[in-house]
């Protein structure tokens, strides 16, 4: 009874939703009813769908039909612990966003309040359908709603051509996408023309088949998630976007591509193989090297929290991948581990990167700079942005005790027991795969202390940011709600693992249940193997830093001598002198070179203004996107010699066929 009664609520949330972007329609331009009213009532209908999909968790799977559609094609919904998951995250960042979104929009902010108002609450209400969705039509239905809507959200901006260029390349990867899962579909149906997901779990495929529709998932699901090479398209839409829409999609779009790839490979997919696994882990842990390195070199603050996206979907997909393989080897127990992780980590990475993304929205707002070359020391203007990004900033770095450190711990955890696996293959490669890992997330460290130092610490390194003013009280409180969703997250991991355990009996038939520990401590696999107290390191970090501040008080103060910095012979020193952005990235981008795709533009001995840039460029849109623009452009090209527009010709081209078709079919 428990379960109908939410996915009644949840679908009330739905069309709660949609109404209030349809009264955002009639107050077209006032700002007042959509910043003050519209957005917080959005923020309400997500704090209430998070609680009723937390509370379906647990609970048995119901379904609904509800007749919209064609005749003979009506929508399929159904709730199960899965969905419910991604409810509660889409539910819990989407509340903290909306409720930024209240303070954060403008009247200037491109398009009318209340078209943004309409296209950001029919983005939410199309993702949460995709999560609902029982049927192949309605999914695709609710998928193309998501990348419409989106695709608007991130041309608020539509007057200025680059966000142009970045919205169409944004929209043509997600249908390509969309293709490769429509196809996805059509092999799970198995040709018995029940495009039901209920259908779907008995069909009988080959090996083959299966694995053509493992491989178009992965393809369909990847251009969505930003894997790579489908990737181009994320470090383009997320400066291009205003901070609360790259939020919402970085830190819950992305994930119902995550939602999709595990539908459809342990819900839908009759079997696992384990080669499936190896290409999985392979794809996500190159992706994540990938994001991580080009995060480094960036020198726009939302560009490198779009590469950061990018490194976090390869952690995912990695884990996703070693799901497979300890399932394929009827390892249930190390299955769930590893999905744990990445449910863990899907969580962990909505808070943190939503709480990142609005933290440059209000730096944004307040200096009007993106760059990380015109920013620094924030932290005395903006103090209350400047220590929430700051726990963002830890946990994302994977810090202990915040939750960043929990699922990646998990992950590496699930790695060290891969050498169980029959495979001598895998078994070899594993130890590479491992380290490749702990690489990603020391590199993701580094990056973070860059955009934090370069945007907060040292001393302003323009004038005008001493006018800089810190965000307000709806901001704060939004920030404040994803922070401490940050620190939670990560006290009380075992609370968080067994509320997963649900999903985990659902996909691979093994809930970890007492093998993830006791509330104190984290311990999947035994505590004479691995264990992990988070409340025990918050004690011992707190200890440590009253202790030190105690003996600094008692056995120096009084004796400081305060003078002026060594400044090496040179007094006159300014702002430029500080470590800047390309300074920070320098070692990364010459250690790992081969990566980029270097542009310089080198001075001459003779030039009266010598100029030095280095642009680190994307290999892959050069090697890959380019040479596919180019013979699109030579087809169409084709295409126009062939549009004479003269009738004459027309009539010749379709005599032409005629004597075709005769000469075929007789």
């Amino acid at each position: 009874m428990l379960r109908v009664d939410a996915l009644s609520l949840v679908l009330a949330v739905i069309v709660a939703w949609l109404a209030i972007g349809t009264v955002g329609i009639v107050a077209w331009r006032r700002l007042r009813v959509v910043s003050r009213v519209l957005f917080p009532a959005g923020a309400a209908a997500g704090a209430v769908l998070a609680v009723a999909a937390f509370l379906a968790i647990g609970a048995p799977a119901s379904e609904t039909v509800l007749p919209l559609g064609l005749p003979d094609l009506p929508f399929h919904l159904r709730l199960d612990a899965l969905s419910a998951f991604f409810l509660v995250l889409l539910g819990s960042a989407g509340t903290a966003i909306s409720l930024f979104s209240a303070g954060y929009f403008r009247a200037s902010e491109g398009a009318a309040p209340g078209l943004v108002c309409f296209q950001y609450h029919v983005f939410l209400a199309s993702m949460a359908l995709v999560l609902l969705a029982a049927d192949a039509y309605a999914f695709m239905v609710a998928w193309e709603a998501m990348a419409l809507s989106s695709y608007f959200l991130v041309t608020t901006e539509h007057r200025i051509p680059e966000i142009r260029r970045a919205g169409f390349l944004y929209l043509l990867i997600a249908h390509v996408g969309a293709i490769g899962i429509l196809l996805c579909f059509g092999v799970l149906q198995g040709a018995s023309g029940d495009y039901t997901f209920a259908a779907m779990r008995g069909t009988v495929l080959s090996p083959a088949w299966a694995s053509i529709g493992f491989f178009l998932a992965l393809f369909g699901f990847g251009a969505k998630a930003g894997l790579m090479p489908l990737h181009v398209w994320l470090p383009e839409a997320h400066p291009a976007a205003p901070s609360p829409v790259s939020a919402l999609m970085s830190g819950v779009m992305l994930k119902t591509a995550i939602y999709g790839l595990l539908r459809v490979a342990f819900d839908l997919l009759p079997l696992q193989i384990w080669w499936w696994g190896a290409i999985a882990l392979a794809f996500g842990l190159a992706t994540a090297l990938f994001g991580v390195i080009f995060a480094a070199a960036q020198t726009d603050m939302k560009r490198l929290l779009a590469y950061s996206s990018i490194e976090n979907i390869g952690i995912l997909v990695a884990g996703f991948g070693l799901a497979i393989l300890f399932k394929a080897y009827d390892k249930p127990l190390l299955a769930a581990i590893a999905l744990t992780a990445v449910l863990y980590h899907a969580l962990n990475h909505a808070f943190f990167k939503s709480l990142l993304f609005l933290a440059t929205g209000a730096v944004l707002h307040a200096t009007r700079e993106r760059s990380l070359g015109k920013l620094g020391g924030l932290i005395h203007r903006m103090p209350w942005v400047a220590w929430l990004a700051l726990v963002g900033t830890l946990a994302i770095a994977g810090l202990p005790p915040l939750n960043g450190f929990v699922s990646e711990w998990l992950l590496v955890q699930a790695f060290l027991f891969t050498p169980t696996l029959p495979q001598s293959f895998v078994n070899m490669l594993v130890p590479i795969a491992a380290a490749a890992l702990v690489l990603a997330a020391a590199l993701a460290a580094y990056v973070m202390v860059k955009f934090y130092g370069v945007v907060f610490l040292g001393r302003p390194r323009e004038a005008n940011l001493a006018y800089a003013k810190d965000a307000g009280r709806l901001e704060r409180f939004a920030l404040s709600f994803l922070a401490a969703g940050c620190v939670l997250l990560g006290l009380f991991p075992v609370a968080v693992i067994r509320a997963l355990d649900p999903v985990n009996a659902l996909l691979v038939g093994a809930p970890l249940g007492e093998a993830a520990g006791h509330w104190l401590m984290l311990a999947p696999f035994g505590t004479d193997r691995s264990s992990y107290s988070p409340l025990v390191v918050l004690v011992v970090v707190v200890a440590v830093v009253l202790v030190t501040m105690q003996v600094v008080h008692r056995y120096y103060h009084g004796r400081v001598r305060r003078a002026d910095a060594w400044d090496c012979g040179y007094p006159l020193q300014t702002p430029r002198m500080q470590d800047t952005a390309e300074g920070f990235g320098q070692p990364v981008r010459q250690v790992f070179e081969p990566f980029f795709r270097i542009e310089r533009e080198l001075p001459t001995p003779f030039d009266t203004k010598p100029r030095y840039r280095v642009v680190p460029g994307d290999p892959w849109w050069h090697a890959v996107y380019v040479p596919i623009a180019r013979a699109a452009d030579l087809a169409a090209r084709f295409v126009g010699l062939i549009q004479q527009g003269r009738i004459s010709v027309y009539l010749v081209y379709s005599f032409v066929t005629l004597l075709a078709l005769l000469f075929f079919v007789r």
